[in-house]
């Protein structure tokens, strides 16, 4: 009885009239526990989105990153104001933050390889962004979706992840530049080496005992075990954070919001720039498709082909949410695959991400308390991201067990040359080259070349087509900079 009166007392509450909690399945309480759950999971964003925009401990870099506690202050802005609003208007229990892999993009991509400021990096995501809200609302977002490859969209996938692992493994001092190689393992007889280990010893045991928030337990655990060695410890050689704050409040730094521009047309050769916006939107583009369906499925939100009902609706969100990552310099902010975090422990509703949300705004009032967090501590954060978006592949199989758009989803078919090779040079040129663009310039095209080559030119999509001319121009750029002064 009194199970049936609070089911009828929630029934008509204005939460239960709002989010609908009976018809999905679930209650206010199990929905609220999704979302501190998936909050707790995906938390790590708050420190290691500064950490990389900063390039927090990165020698010869730091100097030109933004400044660590304005980039936590909009991280946490922005993923709390975007996922707050995905819950409202989707009542979905997706989840924002900025994005990994694009952050990387922007830091070592655009800005330290190409050598855009910072704002003008952070015009080409407003750009991105406007571009796929114009697409969310044509309605062409979901017809491009099905031009790439399903074996491409797997390897985009997993060259990202080892690309993020390799930026983790690099940022701890595991691999460094390598004499008479590229690189080397780093010295195992240092502070900072040992604490790397420590984090990624006692996460990868947390994550096998399937302890929830097992990122920001790591992290959280390593940073204390960091900054008691740097402070009892003698020249421990920490290059950042793993100190005692002075203070522990601080009033948000909000400066970075608007600092964007279009510069970027002008600081780079047009033909590059807008290459670099088409990856970028590529990127963005991939990760959310791929994440809306691996969550939408355990979470319900699917029909028995696969189809989401109002997908429209969670795509527009996150499309505006990419335009306000990159006016507030967080880079792109994308839906979280950890959303399925909620999800596993019963979260149905768009509560969950409104709970989620919400949590974000404490974070920030205490940078300097996250400013003690040392690149040491989130590499093994990015390591175990890493090893998650590699292990799409795997999810994409279970996923096909049941059928996807009534097609079977299956393992890369690297013995066919076509989408062996391109899926092979994508996976590879990532890492090898640290950039995610170069990898699916190579990967497309391969796959049309390939495909030309075999005489199959009209299974290509027309978009390939034109995807791949761009990046033919892309690669050609500095040979036509070198012959043509106008470029």
């Amino acid at each position: 009885m009194s199970d049936t009166a609070a089911r009828a007392g929630e029934n008509d509450s204005f939460l239960e009239r709002r989010f609908r909690f009976a018809a999905h399945g679930t209650t206010l309480g199990r929905d609220t526990m999704g979302g501190v759950t998936t909050f707790i999971v995906m938390s790590y964003i708050i420190f290691v989105n500064p950490q990389i925009l900063s390039f927090a401990g990165i020698e010869g870099l730091s100097e030109i990153g933004l400044p660590f506690d304005q980039v936590l202050a909009a991280t946490c802005l922005v993923a709390g104001v975007m996922t707050i609003i995905m819950g409202l208007y989707t009542n979905m229990a997706y989840a924002i933050a900025p994005g990994l892999g694009l952050n990387a993009v922007v830091a070592f991509g655009l800005v330290a390889g190409e050598g855009l400021s910072f704002p003008a990096a952070m015009g080409l995501i407003v750009i991105e962004g406007i571009a796929v809200t114009i697409l969310v609302l044509t309605g062409y977002r979901e017809r491009i979706m099905d031009a790439i490859p399903l074996d491409l969209k797997k390897a985009i996938a997993i060259g990202i992840g080892l690309f993020i692992a390799f930026i983790g493994l690099r940022s701890a001092g595991i691999v460094v530049p390598g004499e008479g190689t590229p690189v080397e393992l780093g010295r195992l007889t240092t502070w900072p080496i040992f604490v790397a280990f420590f984090g990624l010893v006692l996460t990868i045991a947390l994550r096998a005992r399937g302890v929830r928030g097992d990122l920001l337990i790591g992290i959280v655990a390593t940073t204390v075990v960091a900054t008691l060695i740097n402070e009892f410890g003698d020249d421990a050689g920490f290059t950042a954070g793993a100190a005692w704050p002075s203070d522990v409040y601080e009033t948000p730094d909000l400066s970075l919001l608007g600092d964007f521009n279009f510069d970027a047309f002008t600081e780079l050769a047009i033909i590059s720039a807008i290459v670099w916006a088409f990856s970028l939107f590529l990127a963005d583009f991939f990760d959310t498709m791929g994440t809306l369906v691996g969550v939408g499925k355990p979470a319900g939100y699917l029909d028995a082909e696969g189809r989401m009902k109002d997908i429209r609706k969670p795509l527009l969100v996150d499309s505006l949410a990419a335009v306000a990552g990159g006016a507030a310099s967080t880079s792109s902010a994308t839906t979280y695959i950890e959303s399925a975090s909620g999800v596993s422990v019963g979260g149905r509703t768009g509560w969950v991400a409104v709970v989620a949300g919400a949590l974000f705004f404490p974070f920030m009032f205490f940078a300097p308390i996250i400013g003690m967090v040392p690149p040491e501590a989130t590499a093994p954060a990015l390591i175990i991201v890493g090893f998650l978006m590699m292990s799409a592949l795997t999810e994409a199989e279970e996923l096909a067990e049941e059928g996807t758009r009534g097609r079977k989803l299956a393992g890369i078919d690297f013995s066919e040359l076509g989408i062996g090779l391109a899926a092979a040079l994508t996976i590879m040129i990532m890492p090898f080259t640290f950039s995610i663009t170069n990898g699916i310039g190579m990967g497309f095209l391969a796959f049309v070349v390939a495909r030309a080559a075999q005489g199959r030119s009209r299974e290509v999509h027309p978009f390939m087509w034109i995807a791949s001319a761009a990046f033919l121009l892309y690669f050609l750029v500095p040979f036509l900079q070198d012959t043509f002064s106008w470029i």
